[in-house]
């Protein structure tokens, strides 16, 4: 396994909209466990494939409790099929925007189906936390942001930040 680096805005890769993944194999399982590496040494809940870098409809998340064991998920083509009309609000954070939390307004529940690291089918119903990462995390494959659900204001002050240290390390 590889820890590999996140990437973070004002990056364009992150407002890419990823491509299936074609082929479910031991490439794209080692990509899995690269990215679950990436994921617990940052340390995060959840990480999408576009912000390593790779632009495969593809992220993994683990929502276990911190004593907890380790509960990691692999969601390989995941699509929502069905949403609540009840909504819960989270603060949330992200990998590729570090150090900043809003608090953001999605659905409660949701359904969703996908093919796991196997490429077997799968479908579950999740709520609360899980449902939220599950949102936030396919928002990042449709090159979608938390920070989008946030006042212009308030999204502009961020990115501007983020673009002004990106470029005083000399990466703009």
């Amino acid at each position: 396994m590889t820890k590999r680096t996140i990437i973070t805005i004002p990056d364009p890769v992150l407002r890419e909209v990823c491509a299936p993944v074609e082929a479910i194999d031991d490439e794209t399982r080692a990509l899995a466990d690269d990215m679950l590496e990436t994921m617990y040494d940052a340390p995060g809940i959840g990480l999408a494939a576009s912000q390593i870098g790779i632009l495969k409809r593809l992220f993994v998340l683990d929502v276990a409790k911190e004593d907890a064991p380790k509960e990691p998920m692999v969601f390989i083509n995941p699509k929502i099929v069905w949403s609540s009309e009840e909504t819960n609000v989270y603060q949330e954070g992200c990998l590729s925007i570090p150090e900043y939390y809003e608090d953001v307004e999605r659905p409660a529940e949701v359904t969703v189906q996908f093919q796991n690291r196997e490429g077997a089918d799968q479908e579950i119903k999740a709520d609360g936390l899980l449902a939220t990462c599950i949102q936030h995390e396919l928002d990042h494959l449709n090159g979608k942001l938390f920070i989008d659900y946030l006042s212009k204001l308030k999204r502009d002050r961020v990115v501007k930040k983020f673009t002004k240290q990106a470029k005083l390390a000399g990466k703009l």
